[in-house]
């Protein structure tokens, strides 16, 4: 019984995954360049940049891992391709990516766009309509993965943070989109965010508003407490000074009035003085609360069940600004199935992270035992060679001797012996 059971779910889900469509899939191939048209946006100012095709300098794979990466520095990127249009409508909608910031990305974009199938290739930026943008954004101390729908030609933030990965390894970023208005956002498998588009987002003006034709009413009492009528301010209230002269000062014995002028004691603040007098507060009998204006329903609100729909998909792209190139994407997919979205990624993503991981590791331990020798090898001093060492000059404390004649002679005689 248990063997038939499982056999039916094995069937059932073999079934599921026949029947899921893929719209598009991309894993940058030596041949990608026939399906991406590199933009011609930015480059009449020279801002520019291009696309290199590398798998960067660590992978799990050379050949699969090879992705389309931003360069130069401080440039516009963008690539874009188109595929067969389709709508998403009644069934679920699935964009999943991989991202890889070789270069510690500080400032800049690194999000995928997904387009209608009437974009201009050539001229795609930062002014063509999209449908929907997703994947990082990191600056500064603002990091988040971004996801904004289009809707009804307007572009809508989620009003939720969405965490993100600043690391230098690949994550994979995935978003699906069902037709109950929902939407899932995962990282590297795992989901990091879900919601409702109705909560998360402002895509519909609010269902009530406030009624135009009320305002409240002039002798609408809202004060909620009253000087108390019987609290008199008494009599020696104000005798008493805010400030009085410094008993403890004295005048200075150098202090000549004709020079100096007459003497004055400094004031001091009046440890007596109790302040302005105030009366004191009672409840206010006249107090009606607060006043809450009426709701009325918003005549302009209406119901769309089918805020996630998009009826002519057909292209993605990236289109971005970078401070530090060297961002590295790869494995896209669109489809209408997470779980065809996962079999891509155990395919193309899951099966090299760790050996991409132990090549990143193994790089960084080398440049830090290389960092490490060089620190040592400055702190550790210079060998003394005989160049570098100045002969001493030596006096002689040996009195003068006069030699005479013969004793030359005797030592010219020795001379002539050897």
């Amino acid at each position: 019984m248990k063997s038939t059971t499982a056999l039916v779910l094995l069937l059932a889900l073999l079934v599921g995954l026949s029947a899921a469509k893929v719209h598009f899939e991309e894993t940058f191939g030596d041949d990608y360049t026939s399906r991406w048209v590199s933009s011609k946006w930015r480059q009449d100012d020279g801002t520019a940049g291009k696309f290199v095709h590398t798998a960067g300098k660590w992978y799990g794979d050379a050949k699969d891992d090879k992705g389309i990466q931003t360069s130069p520095d401080a440039r516009f990127y963008a690539i874009s391709s188109k595929f067969p249009a389709f709508s998403n409508e009644g069934k679920d909608l699935v964009l999943q990516f991989t991202v890889k910031h070789e270069q510690k990305l500080d400032c800049g974009g690194a999000y995928i766009k997904l387009l209608p199938d009437t974009l201009d290739q050539e001229n795609f930026g930062g002014d063509s309509e999209y449908f929907i943008m997703f994947g990082p954004d990191i600056c500064g101390a603002s990091k988040r993965t971004h996801l904004i729908f289009n809707y009804n030609g307007k572009n809508h933030l989620v009003k939720r943070d969405i965490k993100v990965e600043t690391d230098q390894l690949s994550h994979q970023y995935t978003l699906i989109l069902k037709p109950d208005n929902t939407y899932a956002v995962l990282i590297d498998n795992v989901e990091v965010q879900s919601g409702s588009l109705l909560e998360d987002y402002d895509f519909l003006p609010p269902k009530q508003i406030k009624d135009p034709n009320q305002s409240k009413p002039a002798d609408w009492v809202d004060v909620k407490t009253i000087d108390d009528p019987e609290d008199v301010k008494p009599a020696d209230w104000d005798t008493t000074p805010a400030t009085i002269v410094d008993p403890e000062a004295a005048k200075p014995e150098d202090w000549n009035d004709e020079d100096d002028g007459e003497w004055e004691a400094p004031t001091i603040a009046n440890p007596e003085y109790k302040g302005a007098w105030k009366a004191k507060k009672i409840p206010n009998p006249a107090y009606k609360g607060e006043w809450e204006h009426p709701m009325i329903d918003n005549p302009e609100f209406k119901e769309d069940a089918n805020i996630y729909a998009y009826k002519n998909i057909g292209s993605v792209g990236f289109e971005l600004w970078q401070v530090k190139s060297g961002t590295i994407f790869d494995n896209i997919i669109v489809c209408d199935s997470a779980e065809e979205a996962k079999k891509f990624s155990e395919e193309h993503f899951e099966k090299n992270q760790a050996a991409e991981k132990k090549m990143f590791e193994d790089i960084e331990a080398k440049k830090a035992e290389e960092e490490k020798k060089k620190a040592e090898a400055e702190k550790k001093p210079e060998p003394v060679t005989d160049s570098d060492v100045e002969e001493p000059v030596v006096t002689s404390t040996t009195p003068e001797v006069k030699v005479s004649s013969n004793s030359k002679k005797a030592k010219a005689d020795v001379h002539d012996e050897l």
